[in-house]
């Protein structure tokens, strides 16, 4: 397959259709990979066990069963990266058309049994016989996910179960073939080319890169209901963690593996900055106040005898400390620059997130 085709060569049971948003642009493999396809839906919900499971087409034309909405243009590709779990599930189904296999069935062949990723799976719902091996689900609150787990058919965005041992023996192949030490799923050329930021600085081909003074890190987190994970693999120095938890508890992922960099001496990995909070006036505080759309959650800015909050559900808030009468961050997020935004009116449209060069904006809805 070409990287650089249009994805509508290769989709064969369905087709991408494309409208006046992608401007006559094609979407290729890589806009998938690196997210820089354009496309709707950032993430899945999954199905709790005893619902109705879609098919995968159903799942991209937002049809019922499916509880997501149609993956369809934003923008025009190629012009930035915005994450899509959307456009990873029809790089699922590309995958499928073109061996005519199931993709659980070819990733285990072709790419987690060579790595000896022996404990993981992306069969959906998983296999009887490997329920003694999941973990269970849990909320901020405490309570554990219904039945312990969802279901993800979103195989490929959201559906791989595996453990912090097997994600690290990933880690280790991959910095081992981007040296020509080892192919047991790519050549050392095709590693290089995966690792390439692809149109946007960070956005590679399934990975992000991020840099750590003069060292660069392959990097991706993710969550599932009531399960957090992340991994960093350095591209240089044979670094790498792997910190996955059954929680909804984000600010968890950072602490540790800051952690683990300090004391292992990854250099210049956790460089803590020193800021100076300001007091900011109570009006500005008020304009603030509000509901904010950030991808599938909705995020509560109160105004409460403590300061400023946000407050992810009904049990997580964080305090907002600010540096300017616009720029904050939360001590749950570390090494994170947040940043609210104004129109030319000077009405609060929202605030900008720069997570350790990852960017995301969350929009004001009310």
């Amino acid at each position: 397959m070409n990287l650089d085709s249009d994805i509508n060569i290769y989709l064969k049971s369905w087709k991408f259709p494309y409208d006046s948003l992608s401007k006559g642009k094609k979407i290729t493999i890589a806009n998938l990979l690196s997210h820089t396809a354009g496309l709707t839906v950032h993430g899945f919900d999954g199905y709790e066990k005893g619902d109705t499971i879609p098919a995968l087409i159903q799942i991209l034309n937002g049809e019922k069963p499916a509880n997501n909405k149609a993956i369809r243009s934003m923008y025009e590709p190629s012009l930035k990266s915005q994450y899509s779990g959307g456009g990873t599930t029809i790089s699922q189904l590309i995958l499928q058309d073109v061996t005519g296999q199931r993709y659980d069935t070819y990733m285990w062949n072709n790419v987690l049994n060579p790595m000896g990723m022996s404990n993981s799976f992306y069969t959906q719902p998983p296999p009887a016989d490997k329920e003694n091996l999941l973990a269970t689900g849990y909320y901020n609150d405490g309570a554990a996910v219904k039945g312990k787990y969802h279901i993800y058919p979103e195989q490929a965005a959201a559906g791989l179960w595996t453990n912090p041992t097997d994600l690290a023996k990933y880690i280790i192949e991959t910095q081992l073939s981007l040296q020509g030490k080892s192919n047991k799923v790519l050549s050392q050329e095709t590693t290089r080319l995966r690792l390439t930021p692809y149109i946007d600085s960070s956005a590679a081909l399934g990975v992000f890169i991020i840099k750590k003074g003069n060292e660069k890190y392959f990097n991706h987190d993710g969550s599932d209901e009531g399960f957090v994970a992340a991994y960093f693999g350095s591209m240089e120095n044979g670094n790498g963690a792997v910190v996955m938890a059954n929680t909804d508890n984000w600010s968890l992922l950072s602490e540790v593996v800051n952690s683990l960099a300090a004391v292992y001496n990854w250099k210049d990995f956790y460089t803590p900055k020193i800021k100076k909070v300001v007091t900011v006036n109570n009006e500005i505080l008020k304009s603030y106040v509000g509901n904010y759309k950030l991808h599938r959650n909705t995020l509560t800015v109160t105004l409460q005898k403590e300061g400023l909050m946000i407050r992810l559900d009904s049990k997580t808030k964080h305090k907002i400390y600010f540096t300017s009468d616009t720029d904050f961050f939360m001590l749950e997020m570390a090494g994170s620059e947040v940043k609210f935004i104004k129109d030319k009116n000077n009405k609060v449209v929202g605030f900008d997130i720069d997570d350790n060069g990852y960017k995301m904006q969350a929009a004001k809805i009310q």
